[in-house]
């Protein structure tokens, strides 16, 4: 079976195609959960002002004084879920039992690996 110059070219431009929006949707998905890991700082933020408030307090309810910050906390948690929701979705293989990875579980998108970076999303691995 003999393969014209045109047929090459065509199924070349094809490859190139899907490795160009491959890298497109890495390079979004790295973008999005850079976003949801300050949002994620603003929550850490905001909950260490509460804290200190209440401990130093002992108040049973929410005062006007830190409700602004509960209310930034609420915000930064909406904003989390609007990020996690436009992700976008891969469709990739289903990897089989015998191939289980072996390592440590990414914090932002729970792949497993063995690297200090996660291979899928870019997020430091930690300890």
């Amino acid at each position: 079976m003999a393969f014209s110059i045109d047929e090459l070219t065509k199924k070349v431009k094809d490859v190139a195609d899907m490795a160009v929006n491959q890298t497109k949707d890495a390079a979004e998905l790295v973008k999005i959960n850079v976003a949801i890991a300050g949002e994620q700082k603003e929550i850490d933020k905001n909950y260490r002002v509460i804290g200190e408030w209440f401990v130093n307090e002992h108040a049973g309810e929410i005062p006007e004084a830190i409700q602004s910050a509960v209310d930034a906390v609420n915000a930064s948690k909406a904003k989390i879920a609007e990020l996690e929701a436009s992700k976008p979705v891969r469709e990739e293989p289903v990897q089989e039992a015998e191939e289980a990875p072996a390592g440590k579980k990414c914090p932002i998108c729970g792949a497993e690996s063995d690297s200090k970076f996660c291979p899928h999303c870019g997020a430091p691995m930690g300890e």
